[in-house]
C-alpha cells in the first residue's frame, strides 16, 4: 500500500485545499465503509509527515476506505480552525461517496488522541449540520479533557506524555475560546443525545483511559449506542502515541469490522432492506 498526499479542493470560496491521502487495500468491498482519520500528535505537530499512520493503513487492510486528512498543517493545530478544516473534509468526503466507495457506503470519522478530540467535535457538528450523514465515530484514547485531573492522568509523566498534553491543550485552546464550546472540549458538552454511534479504545494502563471512558458513559446516558474495548496493560497500547502499532492491532480491526457490520445491519432494517 503507498498512500499519496493530494490536495483537494473542497470549497474554493472559503477553504484552502485540504491535503488528503487514500488508504486502499486488496480487500476492499463492494460498498466499502468510509472513513475520515484524523492523526494525533498533541495540538503540536504541524508537519503532515510522510510516513503512513499505521492505524489507517490497518483499517484499509481490513475493507475499508481510509481518507487521511491533514487538518494541522492547515489549521496550525487551533481551535476552531482545526475542527473546522476536519469537518470540511467530512463534508467533502459525505459528497463524493462513489468517487471513494459507493452511494451505500457507510460514513465514519476517526482520530487517536488529539485527532480523537477533533473527531468528537466534529461528530458533533455533523449532529447539528448533517444530521443522518455520519453513520459513526471511532475515538482512540481521545485526548477530550483540557482539565487534566482524571485519575488515570496521573500516569501521564511515567510515559513522558504530562507536559506535551498540557502544552498541546494550551496551543489548541489559545485565547479563543478556553474550553467553554462543546466542539472544543467534547468532554463538557451538556447535549450529547443524537451523535453518531461510537467505538471508544483505551487500554488498562492508558493515562487518557479515565476521560475516554467517562464519554463513553455520557454518550451512553444520552441514549447514544456504544461500544467500548479496553486493551489490557500488556498489549502496549499507549505506542500509539508515537505512531506505533503493536499485538492489539490485530484486535483493533476486529473491533471496527464487528462495529461496522453491527451498524450496516440496522441501516438495512432502517431502509427496509
Amino acid at each position: 500500500m503507498t498512500a499519496q498526499w493530494e490536495n483537494i479542493v473542497i470549497d474554493k470560496s472559503a477553504m484552502p485545499a485540504v491535503p488528503m491521502r487514500v488508504y486502499e487495500g486488496a480487500a476492499k468491498a463492494k460498498a466499502p465503509p468510509l472513513v475520515l482519520y484524523l492523526r494525533g500528535g498533541a495540538f503540536l505537530n504541524e508537519q503532515r509527515g510522510e510516513n503512513e499512520r499505521p492505524v489507517a493503513k490497518a483499517l484499509a487492510e481490513s475493507g475499508a476506505v481510509v481518507l487521511e486528512a491533514d487538518y494541522s498543517s492547515v489549521s496550525q493545530n487551533m481551535f476552531p480552525q482545526a475542527m473546522e478544516c476536519a469537518f470540511a473534509a467530512l463534508q467533502c468526503l459525505a459528497g463524493r461517496r462513489k468517487q471513494f466507495g459507493s452511494a451505500k457506503s457507510l460514513l465514519f470519522v476517526a482520530g487517536d488522541e488529539a485527532g480523537g478530540n477533533v473527531a468528537a467535535g466534529v461528530a458533533l457538528k455533523a449532529r447539528d449540520l448533517m444530521p443522518g450523514e455520519l453513520s459513526g465515530q471511532i475515538l482512540l484514547s481521545p485526548m477530550i479533557d483540557p482539565m487534566m485531573t482524571t485519575q488515570s492522568f496521573r500516569k501521564a509523566d511515567a510515559i513522558g506524555m504530562g507536559e506535551r498534553w498540557a502544552e498541546g491543550w494550551s496551543h489548541y485552546l489559545g485565547s479563543h475560546c478556553g474550553f467553554q464550546h462543546p466542539y472544543a472540549a467534547p468532554c463538557l458538552c451538556s447535549r450529547l443525545s443524537g451523535v453518531a454511534p461510537a467505538l471508544i479504545v483505551t487500554s488498562e494502563d492508558d493515562p487518557l483511559r479515565d476521560e475516554a471512558l467517562g464519554y463513553a458513559v455520557r454518550l451512553s446516558e444520552a441514549g447514544v449506542s456504544v461500544r467500548r474495548k479496553i486493551f489490557p496493560a500488556s498489549c502496549g497500547w499507549t505506542g500509539i502515541y508515537r505512531e506505533g502499532d503493536g499485538k492489539w492491532m490485530k484486535t483493533l480491526c476486529a473491533e471496527f469490522t464487528d462495529f461496522v457490520q453491527e451498524l450496516s445491519s440496522k441501516h438495512s432494517i432502517f431502509e427496509g432492506k
